[in-house]
């Protein structure tokens, strides 16, 4: 059902087509998202180049420094402007961050009160999620003025600085009055501002949380855009998603990796405290670097100008219009005739924010004089620009008086050479898929075509505010439709939701889809989710935050389901059954042969079956997800559709349902989708996830049409089971099926290695590295092993590379199970091997060659590793998430 393919010119000339239906109009509407510039030396050296968007999540440390040190910059400009010492790698946006920080306080607080108090200034989108989120926790939520809050009735709250509608209020004696009922409280917060404005940490928030999309961001008609999030010391422990930390390497050299918890889901599994698995780490990058471009003075300059041009406006108006709140930073409100302003800014293609009786404006980077002396004209129908701006709107006691952003990095990059040059640097540190092959099992690294990509940067996509008016997007709304309607077509599903931002959320609103259902059917005691033994640990995860009891189900020694231990399952729970959430390939790189069985016994119980769609790269073109049995499915468009994993994020997420779920689906309280009731909730900030990167999945559909999208699994199986065959005489495939064969990735068992020889499935990942590969998925679903997937992107070429290294990596066992090399003191329990090392004193019984030119070909093109092995233990007990000093 897919349209043709289409050659690469001809695909994009088609996408500019609909880019065109597209308007772009001033946006002032605000509500967490602000026009910026992205600093074109940013644009050009990082969104653009693959060898910083082709990178994945930093597993193997070694080899991700400069993505790295890109975080600590990210996490110390978080960490400046906060006033709290403890930041992670970015979350997936502003109002799940904001759903996170209650789940952290619920955790955290002393008190034990059941509610949640959420200020009634927080976003709309914020509001929805932080709904959503504590309806299926069980806390009960309450929302309104901070200042008539009564701290005994909650243990925590979520107050906005400032408020959607612009108002500026100190908050430090709300937060002093929960302190002292045992609660805890976490500030929403606007970075730019933050820069101009007394920080969080000051008044005494615990919590501090935003979205980093003005720091070089584009609007992208809502995303993909960082969140951030900082904490007390105390509650680092307490902190979801990444946290980069500062350790040290084998040599004693500082080297970064993520630290603490840095796989939770796969440790804690449902006992999992958030279900978030990675972030958005291309663009917390971006946003990161923006403010080492910047500088402190640049941001402050900024910074300024926007609260300028607000003050500026703001006695343009004047005497006929005030603004509605005497203290704000560059959002304006006023009490105004709505429909005579809204007549004139569409004459002038102006969009401002709009309720019954108030009308918003919100300044950003971008503003100019000619935008003031328009704005003037559309709020009071006189255009002129006052000489003079109104009066100081940050109150003296409100002004920030601390330094902020003081470290080496954010003062020594004035000139476009000099940052240039930092930024190939740090991408020099790095292996990407412009080294080599990425072949992590489970997360499908494949080719992020060059014609896929281009549509990313188009004003035309980019330059659209998520809430402006329906008419202006038609181009990304049929964008958007025409990836729905291929996605039905590939899974068999009736209807597609694009909010999910990434594939954890997709789990999480597939499964708020599912209790939806059932309580709309009087079965809200549903409560029960089956989950095999091998599935990711998202899915535990997501069960637990959508109050779904977590059962696990056996799987045998093939690594199917067990067949008998399901049944037994399903009988003990029937009336309470909700849903099974089942992996199809499973993680153990299996095609289940009794998969329509198990949805047969789930579906006679009253269950539902949700389908994990992280390996549809197996599936796309041969088989449906709703054929097989499917009522849910979310779909890795960072998968099997070609988005960019972006050094760990961003992704996307959405979800597929049969038609009996679809009137279930979230929707989203600013922009509605017809036919869905707003207390089906909401799971992402924005309508619609993350359009901007949805482009890409469209090129590559349009580009390969439906032959091509089944010849890409088929050749992903091919190369699977390539790399199985050759490797199945040196390391056993673990699991296969009936016919030998495994999917579209297959697990080599390396537990015996440790009794054998003394090495373990690490130190081969770590020997990898001198071989110029990034290692296979470590330790994952079996511990001590290597899951691999090559995807259909590489060459025979490739493939026989990697598999001679391995070869190769199998006959250095054998020189130590021989006694030439020594069981403690050998490459493999060494390396990775760097430069520096090889040019110092060598006190190694094997030589510098064998160290790191294993293989001859490596003389001809070799990748350096730029730290030696990371002391994890020692960065956890001396954590830091800071940037170091030098």
């Amino acid at each position: 059902e897919l349209p043709g393919p289409l050659p690469e010119p001809q695909a994009l000339e088609a996408l500019r087509v609909i880019a065109g239906e597209n308007e772009i109009w001033r946006s002032y509407i605000g509500v967490g998202y602000h026009h910026c510039h992205t600093p074109q030396v940013i644009q050009r050296n990082v969104l653009e180049n693959p060898g910083w968007y082709t990178a994945y999540t930093p597993y193997q440390a070694e080899i991700s420094q400069g993505r790295l040190e890109a975080l600590l910059a990210f996490q110390q400009t978080v960490i400046d402007l906060t006033g709290l010492p403890v930041a992670n790698a970015s979350l997936l946006d502003e109002a799940t961050a904001a759903a996170e920080a209650m789940a952290l306080i619920r955790r955290a607080a002393k008190s034990k009160a059941q509610a949640f108090f959420a200020d009634a200034a927080c976003h709309p989108q914020v509001l929805a999620v932080l709904a959503t989120r504590a309806k299926w926790m069980g806390i009960p939520l309450l929302t309104g003025n901070p200042a008539q809050l009564d701290p005994a009735r909650v243990f925590g709250a979520h107050l906005q600085y400032p408020g959607t509608w612009g108002g500026l209020l100190d908050h430090s004696e709300v937060v002093s009055r929960v302190h002292a009922s045992g609660g805890l409280v976490s500030l929403g917060t606007d970075p730019l501002a933050l820069v101009l404005l007394k920080s969080p940490g000051a008044l005494g928030a615990d919590v501090a949380l935003g979205s980093a999309q003005r720091f070089g961001v584009p609007l992208g008609y809502g995303g993909p855009h960082a969140a951030y999030m900082s904490c007390r010391a105390e509650l680092v422990r307490q902190m979801p998603g990444r946290i980069i930390g500062v350790s040290v390497d084998a040599a004693g050299r500082t080297a970064y990796r993520m630290a603490l918890q840095t796989r939770e889901q796969h440790i804690r599994r449902e006992k999992a405290t958030s279900n978030i698995c990675t972030s958005q780490v291309l663009l917390a990058n971006i946003a990161g670097l923006y403010a080492v471009w910047h500088g402190p003075e640049g941001l402050a300059r900024i910074a300024l100008r926007c609260n300028f041009m607000a003050r500026l406006l703001a006695a343009s108006v004047a005497p006929r219009l005030q603004p509605a709140y005497h203290s704000y930073f560059e959002t304006l409100t006023f009490e105004a005739d709505a429909a005579a302003i809204r007549k004139r800014a569409e004459a002038k293609r102006i969009n401002l924010r709009y309720d019954a009786s108030r009308v918003g404006v919100a300044l950003d980077e971008t503003t100019t004089l000619q935008d003031i002396e328009d704005l003037a004209w559309v709020l009071t129908g006189e255009a002129k620009i006052s000489e003079t701006p109104s009066e100081e709107s940050i109150p003296s006691g409100l002004r920030r008086d601390d330094p902020i952003l003081a470290h080496p990095v954010f003062h020594r990059h004035r000139s476009e050479t000099e940052m240039m040059r930092y930024l190939k640097r740090l991408e020099n540190r790095d292996y990407s898929l412009v080294h080599g092959m990425i072949p992590l099992g489970s997360c499908t690294m494949k080719l992020n075509a060059a014609a896929e990509m281009a549509p990313v940067s188009w004003p035309a996509f980019a330059h659209i505010h998520p809430f402006a008016p329906p008419e202006q997007a038609r181009g990304s709304a049929k964008m958007l439709g025409e990836v729905s309607a291929a996605l039905t077509a590939i899974t068999g599903l009736a209807r597609m939701t694009m909010q999910p931002n990434s594939g954890a959320n997709g789990e999480y609103a597939g499964l708020v889809t599912i209790r939806n259902y059932h309580a709309a059917r009087g079965d809200a005691g549903r409560d029960v989710c089956l989950i095999p033994s091998s599935a990711h640990g998202t899915n535990p995860a997501s069960a637990r935050m959508a109050g779904l009891q977590v059962v696990i189900v056996a799987c045998d020694a093939h690594g199917n389901v067990e067949l008998a231990d399901l049944e037994a399952k399903i009988a003990a729970h029937r009336e309470r059954l909700a849903a099974l959430m089942l992996t199809y390939p499973s993680t153990h790189g299996v095609y289940e042969e009794a998969v329509q069985r198990i949805c047969e016994l789930v579906h006679r119980a009253g269950g539902q079956v949700y389908m994990d769609g992280a390996n549809l790269n197996a599936l796309a073109g041969l088989a449906r997800p709703a054929d097989i049995g499917a009522d849910v499915c979310h779909i890795n468009l960072h998968k099997t559709f070609c988005i960019p994993h972006g050094g760990g994020g961003p992704g996307m997420g959405p979800i597929g349902v049969a038609a009996h779920l679809a009137p279930h689906l979230p929707t989203h309280p600013v922009v509605p989708e017809a036919g869905l009731p707003a207390g089906n909730g909401t799971v992402s900030a924005s309508p619609y996830g993350s359009p901007l990167i949805v482009g890409i999945s469209w090129m590559y559909l349009r580009m390969m049409g439906a032959e091509g999208v089944r010849r890409a699994t088929e050749t992903a199986i091919l190369a699977a089971n390539y790399v199985a065959a050759r490797l199945a005489p040196y390391f056993p495939i673990l699991y296969t099926g009936r016919g030998g064969r495994v999917a579209h990735e297959c697990i080599l068992d390396l537990r015996a290695l440790r009794d054998s020889y003394g090495v373990n499935a690490e130190d081969v990942a770590k020997r990898l590295m001198d071989y110029g590969f990034h290692a296979p998925t470590v330790s994952f679903p079996v511990p001590d092993t290597l899951m691999v997937e090559p995807t259909e992107s590489e060459s025979m070429a490739e493939l026989d590379r990697f598999c001679e290294a391995m070869i190769a990596i199998h006959g250095e066992l054998q020189k130590i199970a021989a006694g030439s090399w020594d069981r403690a003191d050998n490459p493999i329990r060494n390396a990775p091997h760097t430069a520096e090392e090889l040019a110092g004193d060598w006190r190694h019984p094997y030589s510098r060659a064998e160290a790191a030119y294993p293989v001859a070909a490596l003389r001809g093109a070799k990748y350096w590793p730029p730290v030696k092995r990371v002391d994890a233990v020692y960065g956890d007990r001396h954590f830091s998430c800071a940037l170091p000093l030098e």
